[in-house]
């Protein structure tokens, strides 16, 4: 009889270690961390639990900075992952990855998984595509800016929630008169003010369409316009109009705190917004400058998209491509969009979202798809593709912390940017030829 049990053991324990041979892993190297990057552990997870041939594992690797280039490391080392999230001024350098990058229409053909690119949303996707349009990375947290604004304290100055910068301005004294410490601060500042400011007034930040037409491009974020925009805050900057809080998301606490009644960033500040104002905060679209355009042409996105990597098994990348299906389905991407406040990458999402009543119950939540949607993107509005652009970036952000600190003016500052910008991508441009 013990031999029998012993036998019925062993026989158990190993197809059981069939069993777990049989699954097929998948490294998925990801930049959220937090609570966000508990909500990617539980997307993986939930797939996981719905088949037993493949096994997603999701590895936080850093911020997007060190993500991208622990990615592009191992991959020379032969030990990269299948997939990686690559913030979006990363696509040049990922397209110039020659032999690393396995576009994901491709996967997705040769895997035989169903695949419609109208599915998604026309402002993200066009983002990431080729020049023939190919697209070669699956969006996944898509954002862009909005106007957050403290409801109550705008009520108490008095002032309407603001459409244009005149409106902004107006507001930010009547704030600051009613007792706040400040009135406006923002966060990512080159992408919000020099990025999506461009293109919201339908104005080119470089040469060659923003650099999708080809490497080489030169800026000329230095106009006229930039440029006025950029004094007008420096100069509220004397009455605590305007309080400048730092280069990402550090100055958040500002707004939250219920210091500065304005601040414009990410549309992804949602969850942390809505966690830790003890207002009643909004969103509304970001303000319109009406001495460069009569009307709004669209925002462009942030955050990053998903990369898969070449290099792995043909049975590796099915797995894969099941994965990217899942995770782009209505459900999986309506409950994304709904925690976070990134935009849902596809129509149904959008409109199961819709369906739902998110939308009615917490009004504002659909502004930043109202913005990506507002017209149909033109070159000057499709999004940027820049060689160097993480280190164009810091370059950008120290110019403009010159002009905050009355070291430098805005025609300075923008001037010195694009130069030493254009010498960063000459750089890049040498580097892929």
């Amino acid at each position: 009889m013990a031999i029998r049990t012993l036998l019925l053991a062993t026989t158990a324990l190993t197809f059981g270690a069939s069993s777990a041979l049989a699954e097929t892993e998948i490294q998925w190297w990801h930049a959220m961390g937090g609570t966000n990057g508990e909500r990617v552990d539980k997307i993986a997870a939930d797939f996981n639990a719905t088949q037993s041939e493949y096994k997603v594992t999701p590895v936080y690797k850093g911020n997007y900075t060190e993500t991208m280039t622990a990615a592009i490391a191992a991959f020379r080392a032969g030990e990269h992952p299948h997939l990686v999230q690559v913030f979006e001024v990363g696509t040049a350098t990922m397209m110039a990855a020659k032999g690393a990058i396995y576009p994901v229409e491709q996967l997705m053909a040769d895997a035989g998984e169903p695949f419609d690119k109208s599915d998604y949303l026309p402002a993200v996707i066009s983002y990431y595509q080729t020049p023939e349009g190919e697209l070669l990375s699956m969006p996944f947290n898509s954002s862009t800016p909005v106007l957050w604004y403290n409801a109550d304290a705008l009520s108490d100055a008095g002032v309407e929630v603001p459409k244009t910068w005149d409106d902004v301005k107006s507001a930010a004294k009547a704030l600051v008169d009613n007792g706040m410490a400040c009135g406006l601060s923002f966060g990512w500042q080159s992408w919000v003010m020099v990025e999506n400011f461009s293109s919201w007034h339908n104005l080119p930040v470089g040469t060659k369409e923003n650099g999708f037409a080809g490497f080489d491009t030169e800026f000329t974020f230095n106009n006229e316009h930039v440029i006025n925009r950029l004094d007008d805050i420096a100069s509220m900057g004397a009455d605590k109009h305007f309080v400048y809080g730092g280069r990402r998301g550090d100055s958040l606490p500002l707004f939250t705190n219920g210091e500065c009644g304005m601040w414009m960033n990410s549309s992804a500040y949602y969850g942390s917004i809505k966690s830790q104002a003890g207002f009643n905060f909004g969103q509304t679209m970001l303000p319109l400058d009406t001495s460069v355009a009569d009307a709004a042409q669209n925002s462009i996105i942030g955050g990053a998209t998903l990369w898969a990597l070449a290099g792995h098994e043909s049975e590796e990348y099915k797995g894969l491509a099941k994965f990217l299906t899942y995770m782009s389905s209505p459900n999986v991407q309506a409950w994304w969009h709904q925690e976070t406040g990134y935009v849902p990458i596809t129509k149904a999402a959008a409109e199961l979202s819709e369906a739902q009543g998110f939308y009615e119950s917490n009004p504002g939540t659909d502004t930043a798809i109202k913005q990506l949607s507002l017209n149909e993107p033109t070159p000057n509005s499709r999004g940027i593709r820049f060689g160097n652009f993480v280190q164009v970036r810091d370059v950008i952000n120290e110019e403009m912390e010159a002009l905050w600190a009355g070291d430098k003016t805005a025609k300075v500052a923008m001037d010195t940017a694009v130069k030493r910008g254009n010498e960063l991508l000459r750089r890049f441009e040498r580097s892929v030829k």
